[in-house]
Formats: C-alpha cells, sequence, structure tokens
C-alpha cells in the first residue's frame, strides 16, 4: 500500500493486549490543530531551518500513531517525582534516569533533582527515588540504611518480573532472560536472581548456555521493553530445545511496547517514511525503529526532536509517519508536525484505546495525604500537567542559589 492509496481510511482490526483497553475497529481522525496551533521553533539558529520548506521540502500530509508517547509506568514516575519535588524541596536525588528521555531529564535536572548511577552518591538523609527501570535488591537495602524519604517508582510490570525470577529461582529454575546487556531494567532484574539467571540478547546466545542438568526446569522471562519480534524468535527457539520450559501466564512484555509496535505496523502500511520520536537510550524506542522497518518502510530515523530531523530523512516522502517511544512528552511530536509544515495537515490513525492506570507508590500516597490532609486526584492530574509545574520550581532553587 502506498502512501496515497486511497483506502487510506479504511477500517482495520484493533489489537488489544490488557483487559482495560477496548476493542474497537481503527480510525483515521483529522487533527489540524498540530499544524497551526503551535509554534514552529520561535527561537531558532540562525542557521536552522524553521519548517522543512526551508530546504525545498513539502511534505503532504502527517499520519500520527495512536497509541504513542508516556505509558502508565511513566505517567506514574513522572508524577512521583514532581510530587517529590514538592514535599521535600530541592535537591532530590534520583537513581538512574527516573525514565529515557533526554528532555524529561533536563526538565527535572533544571527543577533540582540530581541523577546517580550509585546511592553512594546519595548524601546521608537526602531524599531519594528509584527509578521506574526497577533496582536491584542491593540498590534498595541500600538507599533505605541510608536513612532518606526514599520512594521506589518502579513499573508493576517490572515488579512483576522480578516476583517471577524470585519465584522460579527458588523453586530451583534455571532462569533465561531475554534482555539488552546494560540496560537498568536488565541490570536491576539479573540481580534478583543472579545464580539463576542467564541473559540472552539473540537465537544465538541460546547456543552458548549452560543449565543445570538437575534443574526444575527452565523458565524464560523478558525485558519489558522488548520488540516482540525479539522476543517471539528466542521463544519460538527455546521451544524447540527445552521441552521443561516454563513461561509465564501473561508475557513479560509491556502492554504499552506491544501496543504502540502493532500501532507502529498499521502506519508502517501507509507512509513513506517515519519519525520515531525518543531517547537513544530509550529500548522501546529502539525497537519501535527495528518494527517499522521490519514492516516494510526501511525509511525509519529515531530522532530526539524536531532539530534532530534531517533533510535526507525526508527525501520523496510525500507522507511521513510520526509515533513516539513511551518515554516520549506529546510536547515533542508537536514540534516535529510543526516542523514538517504538512501542506494537508496531521491525521492521527488510532488502532488502539488505552486507559490503563498505575497509582502512586504506597508511601509517597502516604506522605501526600499527611501533607495535604487528603490525598490529591492523581487519575486525572497527567504527567504532562506534571511537567508544567516543574517551571514554578525553578525559580526558588534559583534564589537559593542552588
Amino acid at each position: 500500500m502506498t502512501a496515497s492509496d486511497p483506502s487510506l481510511t479504511t477500517e482495520i482490526t484493533s489489537h488489544t493486549s490488557t483487559p482495560s483497553e477496548r476493542s474497537q475497529p481503527a480510525e483515521v481522525r483529522e487533527l489540524g490543530s498540530f499544524a497551526t496551533s503551535h509554534a514552529s521553533h520561535d527561537h531558532p539558529l540562525p542557521s536552522a531551518p524553521r519548517t522543512a520548506r526551508d530546504w525545498g521540502i513539502e511534505v503532504d500530509r502527517v499520519l500520527i500513531s495512536n497509541p504513542r508517547g508516556f505509558c502508565a509506568g511513566v505517567e506514574m514516575a513522572i508524577k512521583a517525582l514532581v510530587w517529590m519535588l514538592r514535599l521535600c524541596g530541592p535537591p532530590v536525588y534520583c537513581y538512574h534516569e527516573i525514565v529515557h528521555n533526554k528532555k524529561v531529564v533536563e526538565a527535572f535536572e533544571k527543577a533540582g533533582v540530581v541523577f546517580v548511577d550509585d546511592v553512594s552518591e546519595v548524601p546521608e538523609g537526602a531524599p531519594l527515588m528509584l527509578s521506574a527501570h526497577g533496582s536491584a535488591p542491593e540498590v534498595v537495602a541500600e538507599a533505605e540504611r541510608r536513612g532518606g524519604f526514599v520512594i521506589d517508582a518502579v513499573c508493576p510490570l517490572v515488579t512483576k518480573v522480578h516476583h517471577e525470577a524470585r519465584l522460579r529461582a527458588k523453586k530451583d529454575y534455571e532462569i533465561i532472560y531475554i534482555g539488552h546487556a546494560g540496560h537498568d531494567e536488565a541490570v536491576g532484574t539479573l540481580a534478583v536472581a543472579p545464580e539463576a539467571m542467564h541473559l540472552v540478547e539473540t537465537r544465538q546466545d541460546l547456543d552458548s548456555l549452560q543449565l543445570r542438568s538437575d534443574r526444575a526446569g527452565v523458565a524464560l522471562l523478558a525485558q519489558t521493553t522488548l520488540s516482540h519480534f525479539d522476543w517471539q524468535e528466542i521463544l519460538e527457539e527455546a521451544r524447540t530445545r527445552f521441552e521443561d520450559l516454563w513461561l509465564p501466564a501473561r508475557e513479560d512484555l509491556c502492554y504499552a511496547t506491544t501496543n504502540r509496535q502493532r500501532a507502529l505496523i498499521e502506519l508502517a502500511r501507509r507512509c513513506d517514511a517515519i519519525l520515531v520520536v525518543g531517547s537513544a537510550n530509550s529500548s522501546n524506542t529502539n525497537a519501535l525503529v527495528r518494527v517499522a522497518k521490519a514492516a516494510g518502510c526501511q525509511d525509519t530515523y529515531r530522532i530526539d526532536g524536531a532539530d534532530d530531523i534531517r533533510p535526507q530523512f525526508l527525501q520523496n516522502a510525500r507522507t511521513v509517519g510520526l509515533t513516539a517511544g513511551a518515554s516520549c512528552p506529546e510536547s515533542l511530536v508537536e514540534e516535529v508536525v510543526d516542523f514538517l509544515a504538512p501542506t494537508q495537515g496531521a491525521t492521527e490513525l488510532r488502532v488502539i484505546d488505552e486507559d490503563e492506570y498505575f497509582p502512586l507508590p504506597p508511601k509517597l500516597r502516604e506522605a501526600l495525604a499527611e501533607r495535604f490532609g487528603t490525598l490529591p486526584d492523581d487519575r486525572t492530574r497527567t504527567a504532562a500537567d506534571a511537567l508544567a509545574e516543574l517551571e514554578d520550581l525553578e525559580a526558588p532553587r534559583a534564589s537559593n542559589g542552588r
């Protein structure tokens, strides 16, 4: 199917991954406001193009994937860290980046959050948040020992994998963990049961595994942000090799990761080029690039934002697809649309509805209720709302000389 295919508005069957998602036909919705309501780079560099038209490139239409951007776990973590700043005041420390997005991290740094890669860098008694990707048990223990106000903002879906690893190890299973070496989530998960876990990244890695012959079984777990293709390839191979293979009742891949990938597959069929907005250290963002290329759109590029777009990305691209990783703010998507300045506006391809909500960590809810007398309504407050509040928190920090 080409970008100009008249069947663009034909309904397609949606996919659902969780009971809370409503199955419905996908639909294309006009989003004219994307192309008109946001200023295009008010203060560009002198030589920087304001829009793609300054390069002599004219994009007809931008087709935006839905769902995209923040998932429930990221929403929870961002809101939790903003609440922590309001409760404790800066500086607040955070073990690892709260989420893997450059703009989000920079916004928190301006507001007084100090990101560290070792909890020993945190002063005794200082407020500390543990990131959404999950932390090793010894990191959590050391954080608590240091005596400050500690909040663990781990995503509940990562907690599920930690629980599975701990339980299977106690039952004497050998555990194959599919993940990316060095990724924060993988590091934290492997530390849950290091004596039983074996990291693999590709199907070929299974060749070098040395598993105990007296094991109770082989469990297959995964990093939540993996591409479904990465998971499926290794799963199929593991099934042929291990008759005693155990799988979770519900797969470990994050519902949001899977939903964004499925929506992107539909997008790829309709576009000449695709831009995936998200940071280089975001596993799920990189997975989206691989999925789009596997779905047939080879001209797919990861960008942090509009400033990363290059003329060669848009050569011969009349319809440009746009999506964003699960840690990416919607504001970055809007800036990209403004830069592309499509002559026919922007439309949204809605494939799946998401209404998942993860509440704030219990310890933080207790602190908020104690401070305000009642628990603030967190469900209607979005992470975008919380990030906007950071600008108000910057001035006191500057006046204190911190």
